[in-house]
């Protein structure tokens, strides 16, 4: 096999990355782990700001701009056109299936994987006023909450953390859910009212994971980023983007997953809802985390057959 080229400190090294105080924490926490992990000069390691579609959609739900990708695709252009040498995403921004030419290179650790309620009038979703309103742009969180409380009214909610927050802790809407792991790394964790039990709120595929693309042809790039990649990490996140893959995943469909691991042993566990709550479907499998992928695919495949006509979008 050929070697990969020397992990020297290079002349420059540019990650994309979106713009938002969020993805901009993600891409220094990356390059601080490269930096410690490999030696470089952290000056050495520039970031691009990159804007993608799903920043400059505001006003509509993501399903109906395209959904998966909305993202993630600008920032594609970029690593495949050579402008960036690795690309620094939220895990579960990823669209199931990746532009040929673009590869993971792995996750960094994963952080809290559960959501948190942000509200002035309570810090229970049972407690919340009859009828308040819920900001949210998942379909999942809002099909979570209303299992939980069928009188809530969803409302579309995008934006930046800090301005979602803005909207639930002055009382402009009744509640809006948001990532742990987002808020933890924003150093925003004091403003959870709740942290949700993952009984209730199982997350995204994904959530609280940062992902690290490359071309696919870049050693040196791939190389780099595994470096500080995390094993546990990728064994749980290729069984939930399995999952994902046989349910033909989309923000059309209500859909959570999450995989643990306990030894080398990978649990699963994965949903999917009704839009408005009034059903949940589940499955949980386990088995070696060398077999993480196959886990996550069975779970899918089995669960999608249990499903009633109308949950998942009709396949072309």
């Amino acid at each position: 096999m050929p070697q990969s080229p020397p992990l020297t400190s290079p002349s420059r090294f540019i990650l994309g990355t979106r713009g938002s105080p969020l993805a901009l924490a993600q891409a220094n926490e990356t390059r601080r782990r490269l930096s410690e992990a490999l030696g470089w000069e952290a000056e050495r390691i520039a970031f691009r700001v990159i804007r993608t579609s799903g920043d400059a959609i505001q006003d509509q739900p993501l399903a109906e701009s395209g959904g998966k990708g909305l993202f993630t695709k600008e920032i594609d252009a970029a690593l495949l056109n050579g402008e960036i040498d690795g690309a620094v995403h939220s895990a579960k921004d990823l669209p199931t299936v990746l532009p040929e030419g673009v590869a993971i290179a792995g996750f960094l650790p994963r952080e809290d994987v559960r959501d948190a309620l942000i509200s002035s009038f309570a810090d229970t979703i049972e407690r919340l006023p009859r009828g308040a309103s819920l900001g949210a742009a998942s379909l999942r969180r809002q099909a979570q909450a209303l299992r939980l409380r069928p009188d809530l009214r969803p409302e579309l909610l995008r934006g930046n953390v800090e301005t979602r927050l803005r909207r639930a802790e002055t009382g402009a809407i009744g509640a809006t859910l948001l990532a742990m792991a987002g808020l933890k790394r924003l150093g925003l964790a004091h403003r959870a009212r709740a942290r949700l039990d993952l009984d209730h709120f199982l997350p995204a595929v994904g959530q609280g994971a940062i992902a690290l693309m490359a071309r696919s042809d870049d050693a040196r790039a791939l190389a780099a980023l595994a470096a500080i990649a995390d094993a546990d990490t990728l064994w749980a996140l290729t069984a939930e983007r399995a999952f994902l893959a046989e349910l033909e995943g989309s923000c059309r469909t209500p859909i959570a997953g999450l995989a643990r691991l306990d030894g080398g042993r990978l649990r699963f566990r994965g949903q999917v809802l009704r839009t408005d709550g009034s059903e949940s479907f589940e499955i949980e499998r386990e088995g070696p985390a060398s077999d993480a992928g196959g886990i996550g695919a069975e779970a899918g495949r089995e669960l999608a057959a249990r499903l009633p006509p109308g949950i998942l979008p009709e396949r072309g």
